[in-house]
């Protein structure tokens, strides 16, 4: 039973949305489900919803027809039981609907048959097509004749030399298939001949690798139970209040994040999610030049969710929470502990030892985390929000796995080390890439009418107003229109982007504020002329700042596959919106750069990127003054004090 415009959808509602699209005669046998949504209220609604009022629960639905590979939208009222809203997608301008679990089993199938891609591996010495498994992957847009309006992957080879093998160490490199995923059938076979087949295992699985034995258990308990309380989608701890949302594009998104103080609940983010993550390959040989992922456009990063495990993912008082969303035909599939919420200490949040009046305080920092961790073919991502008792807002996001393989060439006829990939083990090549992600944070502090402002470190030369050189100050330039709000970041003058509300001032007189802070490491390195940089325009900077509009959801478009790069976050400032003292959206680009160790091999070490929001006089004061004194047993002795 939902009770709130943005519940997330339940089993029930997914298969009822299937059976009025079935009654509507718009679901034949060849008919698949690639997208199944709810369709969330515009912003405006949600917030003049009060409980009691109707709720009109809408769903959107892309069909694909596997047949024919003709593509339509429809809008399903779930109270009415009827369709709303129905379109047909044009593949060639909008792009491809992501692809789905069956096509990925498809593929195998149609090569192992394929007289070409067959002698081929015949050459490699390799016979026996059931041991060659193919990773099909999303295959861009470049202008290729033949290629458009076809549903396309292009698929490269490993080999399994057993059961348990870990194929990504035996990639079968030069030679990659292009694959029609409606006709399937092979549409083109790029051979850019043999190389050298690595055959030295990559285990790390327990069995093959001996463990330690110095290590002694770790235990978190909290004996009282956990501090949070959930009721239905909404969370509380400490201060914070937010309900909780989980979708297949984007996996876990935060809704109406807010802060109590002053005997109210203050809103800061209406919505935050992880719009979009691209992984954008560096070796432009023939086989490889069109390796650039969307895993949430392409292969809905939400569909790929891990069932977490107490004691492995998660430690502590661990609340889990089941996710639901549709299986390719459209039916409920149920993601047990897809999201993990626990509490972790997090170190001090405040000390001092003052001489003059005696005192020493020191107060504990904790932090509630909410976290989902997906697996994508051979890489995996943690997402780790974190909400602080100082206010503080952080995304820290996990990147793991394994990296993807190629077979390593050697120096060049000169003597200098190939260009494009690292070696990581004999024989076996990393290409060089990035992971960038687009957080998308829909912001509402205190109120719609927000403003941001750039807000640099910056030097004073010697003069008379800092005759001894020692001043130094801030510049601030307040971002106007969406045509100023494509930014870079800049670490040299510390830069950050303060988001305000100019119609809500603190007891200082100050407009309330939150300033995001950013890694600022590289954005997209691929030349801007490239057919990545078109389709991830969102990549090419580190901010953007939009008008928030509630069909603007991803920054790439609602239809990433094989986009052109018509329908992205470049597209949409053409408008040159007002963002000064408006209802506006951040969009952050953050990421990593990757260019893989040995150590890295055979499974990386998590690596970290993220961002952090922090107040800047939106509260008159710390808003942890009140925070108990730590009451550990192990941190305490008898007559001791923390104050």
């Amino acid at each position: 039973m939902t009770s709130h415009p943005l519940d997330r959808l339940t089993g029930d509602e997914i298969a009822r949305n299937r059976t009025i699209l079935d009654k509507a005669g718009l679901v034949g046998s060849t008919t698949r489900f690639p997208l199944v949504m709810l369709e969330e209220p515009a912003k405006r609604d949600v917030l003049a919803w009060q409980p009691g009022d109707p709720l009109d629960r809408r769903v959107r639905t892309t069909l694909l027809d596997r047949d024919t590979g003709a593509v339509e939208e429809v809008v399903v009222s779930l109270d009415r039981e009827d369709v709303v809203g129905r379109r047909t997608v044009d593949v060639v301008a909008e792009g491809q609907p992501p692809i789905m679990g069956e096509e990925f089993d498809l593929v195998e199938q149609v090569l192992w048959a394929d007289q070409g891609w067959c002698a081929a591996m015949a050459e490699r010495g390799l016979t026996e097509p059931e041991r060659i498994r193919v990773s099909a992957l999303s295959a861009g847009c470049f202008d290729l004749p033949g290629e458009e309006g076809r549903r396309l992957v292009r698929c490269l080879s490993f080999l399994q030399l057993d059961d348990s093998d870990n194929i990504w160490a035996h990639p079968i490199d030069g030679l990659v298939a292009y694959v029609d995923l409606v006709t399937a059938e092979v549409v083109e076979l790029v051979d850019d001949g043999i190389f050298p087949l690595p055959t030295e295992r990559a285990d790390f699985q327990p069995a093959s690798v001996p463990p330690r034995t110095s290590q002694r258990p770790i235990e978190i308990t909290q004996p009282e139970g956990a501090s949070f309380t959930v009721e239905g989608d909404v969370v509380r701890w400490e201060k914070w209040e937010f309900r909780i949302g989980f979708d297949q594009v984007e996996g876990l998104t935060l809704h109406q994040v807010g802060f109590e103080d002053g005997g109210r609940v203050r809103p800061i983010v209406y919505r935050a999610s992880i719009a979009e993550m691209v992984v954008p390959y560096g070796d432009p040989s023939p086989v490889r030049f069109w390796q650039n992922y969307f895993d949430a456009g392409e292969y809905s990063l939400g569909k790929e969710a891990n069932a977490l495990r107490l004691g492995c993912d998660c430690l502590g008082e661990i609340h889990y929470v089941d996710a639901v969303i549709a299986d390719d035909d459209g039916n409920p599939r149920h993601l047990p502990n897809a999201i993990c919420m626990h509490e972790e200490d997090d170190g001090v949040l405040w000390k001092h030892t003052d001489a003059y009046n005696g005192t020493s305080s020191v107060r504990r920092q904790r932090r509630l985390v909410v976290s989902f961790f997906i697996t994508v073919g051979n890489y995996d991502y943690g997402f780790y929000w974190y909400l602080y008792l100082d206010g503080t807002i952080e995304l820290d996001c996990k990147a793991t796995g394994v990296v993807f393989a190629s077979a390593y060439p050697g120096p060049r006829p000169d003597g200098s080390p190939y260009p494009w990939a690292s070696e990581i083990a004999p024989g076996v090549g990393a290409p060089y890439h990035q992971h960038l992600f687009s957080a998308r944070l829909d912001m509402m502090l205190d109120g719609v009418g927000n403003c941001v402002d750039e807000v640099d470190a910056a030097r004073v030369p010697i003069g008379p107003e800092n005759p001894h050189g020692n001043g130094f100050t801030r510049a601030v330039t307040r971002l106007r229109r969406e045509s100023e709000g494509a930014r870079l970041a800049d670490g040299s003058v510390g830069r950050v982007w303060q988001v305000s509300n100019p119609e809500r001032t603190n007891r200082l007189g100050q407009p309330v504020a939150y300033a995001l802070h950013p890694e600022g490491l590289p954005t997209l390195l691929a030349d801007p002329a490239s057919s990545i940089a078109r389709r991830a325009a969102f990549t090419t900077r580190h901010l953007w700042v939009t008008a928030q509009a509630d069909a603007e959801r991803y920054p790439s478009g609602q239809y990433v596959n094989q986009n052109p790069g018509n329908t992205g976050i470049d597209t949409w400032v053409r408008a040159d919106r007002d963002i000064d003292g408006t209802d506006i959206v951040l969009w952050h680009t953050f990421g990593l750069t990757h260019f893989p160790r040995p150590e890295d091999w055979p499974i990386m070490p998590v690596d970290h990127t993220g961002f952090v929001m922090k107040p800047v006089g939106f509260f008159d004061r710390n808003p942890a003054l009140d925070v108990p004194e730590p009451a550990s047993k192990h941190c305490l002795t008898e007559g001791s004090s923390c104050h």
